[in-house]
């Protein structure tokens, strides 16, 4: 089987970055402030591509994908910390809880449309957040201290880059093109032959997989997870990255992560005026480019050379016209 020259360079590309990063870390180049920003770059770019696959590539309104973080995060370090498993075993632990909670809930959930999928949604969030503050066995309010920092910058980056193209080659396939099918138009796809039930439910329980991921990493890159950590602001967050990158653009939900992470970062230093001055760019964005700064587009180097083209081709038609 030979590899096109798209794969090969996409290959290439990860690895150069991988390996670029990874020397700057190791070097110190990248201060401590920064390495902190970096993973959590890496670790919304998972939440906000997650969600998109709920919310913009099946149409479903979900509020709660902090909860699925929260399980994702809280089951791993039990596995470390508790169980004293290895971390490997802990991701794939909280991501199957976060996968399964995804399922239970789905299930009868998304049965809901709209404002009412949104507010169960929510409410089951709040619900995991109460369970973690009243289970002593976790710590209860303050929280579980004493994770070990085992995430690095190896699992952050190949933990996204997987979930990116999962989540990008389940998006082309059968299964993600019904699932789009469904954001259309659900009555027509019932109509179809689709089941939209059990559709709804697979993007639901992926994405809370994915999810279940990022609160593994980030319950082992901070040493603390507090029930407070995964409150209806965190599920609100991804869902800014995701409607600022555009519905249905993973590329989209990739450049609004790091966009809001490192505006987040910029205005550490005015804490009095850091969330007026997030929520204007906010509106700024929304007033003028309302269908996120991708639409529903996905970027590549394609894309580029059409856009080049169509402006040679403008500037031809100019010429000969003048």
């Amino acid at each position: 089987m030979k590899l096109s020259k798209n794969i090969i360079g996409t290959i290439l590309l990860i690895f150069a970055v991988y390996f670029a990063v990874g020397f700057l870390i190791k070097g110190e180049i990248i201060n401590p402030f920064q390495q902190v920003n970096l993973f959590l770059m890496g670790i919304n770019i998972i939440m906000a591509v997650s969600l998109n696959l709920i919310v913009g590539f099946t149409g479903q309104l979900a509020l709660g994908h902090a909860g699925f973080m929260a399980i994702g995060a809280y089951v791993s370090a039990i596995f470390t910390v508790k169980l004293g498993l290895g971390f490997g075993l802990g991701v794939i632990a909280g991501a199957l809880a976060a996968a399964i909670s995804g399922v239970i809930i789905g299930l009868p959930t998304l049965r809901l449309r709209g404002d009412y999928l949104a507010i169960a949604t929510l409410g089951f969030a709040e619900i995991i957040r109460v369970v973690f503050v009243n289970t002593e066995y976790v710590g209860g309010a303050a929280g579980m201290i004493g994770i070990p920092q085992l995430t690095n910058w190896t699992w952050l980056y190949f933990l996204t880059v997987a979930t990116i193209i999962l989540i990008k080659n389940f998006i082309n396939s059968t299964h993600g093109r019904a699932c789009i099918s469904v954001r259309e138009n659900e009555i027509a796809a019932e109509t179809m032959g689709i089941n939209t039930t059990k559709y709804k439910t697979l993007a639901f329980s992926m994405g809370a997989f994915f999810a279940g991921v990022a609160g593994a990493l980030y319950a082992h890159y901070f040493f603390l997870i507090q029930p407070i950590t995964f409150s209806f602001l965190k599920s609100f967050d991804a869902l800014v990255m995701v409607v600022l990158g555009g519905l249905g653009s993973i590329t989209g939900s990739i450049i609004a992560a790091l966009l809001v992470t490192g505006l987040s970062a910029a205005l550490q230093d005015l804490a009095g005026l850091r969330m007026v001055i997030y929520a204007a760019v906010l509106i700024v964005v929304m007033v003028y480019r309302p269908q996120g700064l991708m639409g529903s587009r996905e970027f590549s180097l394609s894309m580029l050379k059409k856009e080049r083209g169509e402006a040679d081709d403008g500037s031809t038609k100019a010429k000969s016209v003048n």
